[in-house]
Order: C-alpha cells, then structure tokens, then sequence
C-alpha cells in the first residue's frame, strides 16, 4: 500500500525514526519550505530530544525510515 501525504497538511506533524541515530528518534515537523509558485519543496524536522533541525524533501517522509506518529 503506498501512503499518501499532503505536504500542505505536515506542519507540525509527528514522525518516528525507525533507526534512531545519536538518540534523535522522533521528530516534529517546524517548517515547510516553499518554491516562487508556493508549492511545499522541503520540511524541517526538529529532533524532540536534542531540538537539532534537518531540512529535506517532503517525499523522504514516504521512505521506509519514517513512520508517521510517535511509535
């Protein structure tokens, strides 16, 4: 089944990281990050633990190292 995701819908939504690194295992989404025609291109993730941020293309949220919701 593949799962879809608005990216308009992310902020602030929760994900778990299914192969923690440096104890960062669930993140929030803090930001959308948009192009000139107001199309959501990337997201940053907050790590809960340690408040570092990462930004990245919304799709990698549909990859098999996310699992949207703290697990």
């Amino acid at each position: 089944m593949t799962q879809k995701l608005n990216p308009n819908k992310l902020l602030h939504s929760k994900w778990t990281a299914k192969v923690p690194k440096n104890k960062e295992k669930h993140f929030i989404v803090t930001e959308l990050i948009r192009d000139e025609k107001d199309v959501v291109i990337d997201v940053v993730l907050e790590a809960v633990y340690t408040k570092n941020t990462y930004q990245q293309p919304w799709q990698t949220l549909l990859d098999d190292h996310w699992q949207q919701g703290w697990k």
